[in-house]
């Protein structure tokens, strides 16, 4: 690995910004700054990955699928649910939970405008 003269610059190189990455974190761990929880809940409620130029991926499927964004909503609710035994556990559970959330503010929204059949 390469030498890093400052030891809080973030080094250049891929392999070495990793290393970097993990003493920051392990000294993090040492002084009890890392919290877990809010750790997984930003991965459940706002991946970064999901978020390109100041636009949520979520936000713009929603936006884009008007009507039937309920339907979108339901089916990521039902493939959380499947799979979170097999792959990552709560964390699945929560995500189901979000899309929950936000198909009940989106039919919410839809009831005051009359807009959903719902018997």
């Amino acid at each position: 690995m390469a030498k890093i003269n400052d030891k809080n610059k973030e080094p250049e190189r891929y392999y070495d910004w990793i290393g970097w990455k993990l003493k920051q974190e392990r000294k993090k761990m040492k002084n009890g700054k890392l919290d877990y929880h809010k750790d997984m809940e930003d991965m459940v409620n706002h991946p970064p990955h999901y978020n390109q130029a100041g636009i949520e991926a979520l936000d713009a499927i929603l936006a884009a699928t008007n009507e039937g964004s309920e339907y979108y909503l339901q089916g990521n609710i039902i493939k959380y649910l499947w799979r979170y035994r097999y792959k990552n556990g709560s964390q699945d559970l929560e995500k189901a939970l979000f899309y929950l959330q936000k198909m009940i503010k989106v039919v919410k929204k839809l009831e005051e405008n009359d807009n959903v059949n719902i018997k």
